[in-house]
């Protein structure tokens, strides 16, 4: 009995301890985070807070049918997405020797982040128990570093022009 007992007290630990907490909602500060872009630069969320809104495009995998068409979208609309006050990037648990030369293939106006540890995108609720490959979801973040739309039904085709309404539809200033 006593080892049973001691047993169930250990994996109700367990269970605790790796228990996942809630992804961020609408209105919750955003994670901060640091991760290299397909450019060789590190990019942090803390660099542009009090500056400009931020845009974080999860996609599942490079080199997949779907994260091809949303990138090649959002290069498609960059000159819409770039009307606003907004840093944009797509991001992915890919290396980032892989998410360059995805960028690269794609001739990409903007970085693709790097996330192989998938801290950030577990702290984005994009990854967890079940999903190894990140949710295509899609961030927008204020200048106040709190979310502001959180888009779970991403269309890869349309994506670059839905950004773009959603920059709009947010009120976030152009430049």
């Amino acid at each position: 009995m006593k080892m049973l007992l001691a047993s169930f007290v250990l994996s109700s630990c367990f269970m605790v301890a790796t228990a996942q907490a809630d992804p961020p909602k609408v209105g919750d500060k955003a994670p901060d985070f640091k991760l290299q872009g397909s450019d060789g630069q590190q990019y942090s969320l803390s660099q542009f807070l009090d500056k400009r809104a931020v845009v974080i495009a999860w996609f599942p995998k490079a080199f997949t049918g779907g994260c091809t068409a949303e990138c090649k979208s959002m290069k498609e609309y960059s000159a819409a997405i770039r009307m606003y006050d907004a840093a944009y990037f797509t991001a992915s648990v890919d290396d980032p020797a892989t998410n360059k030369k995805f960028a690269e293939s794609l001739e990409l106006d903007f970085p693709i982040l790097s996330d192989p540890s998938k801290k950030t995108a577990e702290a984005y609720g994009v990854v967890h128990e079940g999903r190894n490959l990140p949710e295509r979801w899609t961030f927008y973040i204020g200048a106040d570093g709190k979310i502001k739309a959180i888009d779970q039904k991403v269309n890869t085709k349309d994506h670059g022009k839905d950004m773009a309404k959603q920059l709009e539809s947010l009120g976030v200033p152009k430049i």
